[in-house]
């Protein structure tokens, strides 16, 4: 197929901000897992579909299926809507993950993330 770009799965990605492998990227409705460190200005390949084990904030609760936020300053899964610049819904969780885990895993829901105002 002459018109195929790449598979959509893994996406190359410039960087704004620098990155660790394994960490959250945030650019409006795009949001994925950096495959590999990186700085800003670099492009990385990032994860936009899947599983991931992500850290969430230590008070946070998430049942099966429970809409996962992202807090963008603080790294970090939240169960309550984002506040400015934050992500709303980029995925939701597989597995419960209670008050004081360190981590939830969420499967990404590409597009569908919300930039809070």
């Amino acid at each position: 197929m002459k018109n195929a770009h790449q598979d959509g799965r893994v996406l190359d990605v410039v960087l704004t901000a620098a990155v660790k492998s394994g960490e959250v990227i945030v650019k409006n409705k795009l949001v994925g897992v950096a495959v590999t460190d990186g700085e800003i200005g670099d492009t990385v390949a990032a994860h936009v579909e899947g599983v991931f084990s992500l850290p969430k904030l230590s008070a946070a609760t998430f049942a099966v299926g429970a809409v996962v936020n992202w807090d963008v300053d603080g790294k970090q899964a939240i169960s309550a809507a984002g506040g400015a610049g934050d992500a709303n819904s980029i995925g939701y969780a597989i597995e419960a993950a209670g008050n004081g885990a360190a981590t939830v895993l969420v499967r990404l829901t590409p597009g569908t993330a919300a930039i809070a105002a």
